[in-house]
Parts: C-alpha cells; structure tokens; sequence
C-alpha cells in the first residue's frame, strides 16, 4: 500500500510540473495576443486620425497633372 500511495504521489507531482509548463506557455501567448490587440488599437487610431490628410495628398498627388509633350517626341518622325 505505501508503495502504491509513493508511486501516485510522485505520477501527480510530475503532472503538476508538467501541467505548470503547458500552462506557463499559454500564459505567454495570452499575454503576447492582448499585446497585439493593444498595438492594433493604437494603430486603428493612428489611420483613422491621418486618414483625411492622407487621402488629400493622394488626391493632390494624381490630380496634379501636368501634360507636357516628352523631349524624345519628335526624333523618330
């Protein structure tokens, strides 16, 4: 009997290390996900408060055009 009581004592101890390690590592990856999530937030932020300026000098950039005829134009008539 002692020696059955010994042997599951020393079977749970080590499913406890073990089970400590597997939990240990989901702890760092639910802490890497909200680390994520809080940088995502921020850049969220960040596009909707540039969006406008952004959109305005995409605007301003292609509507800006200016037509001119290439130097090379008239070389091979």
């Amino acid at each position: 009997m002692q020696v059955e009581k010994q042997a599951v004592e020393k079977r749970e101890k080590e499913f406890k290390a073990k089970e400590a390690v597997a939990l240990g590592s989901q702890g760092s990856c639910s802490t890497e996900v909200e680390e994520t999530q809080d940088k995502m937030t921020i850049l969220q932020t960040y596009f909707q408060q540039n969006r406008e300026e952004g959109m305005d000098n995409l605007l301003a950039f292609v509507c800006d055009n200016q037509p001119e005829i290439r130097e090379n134009y008239g070389i091979n008539r």
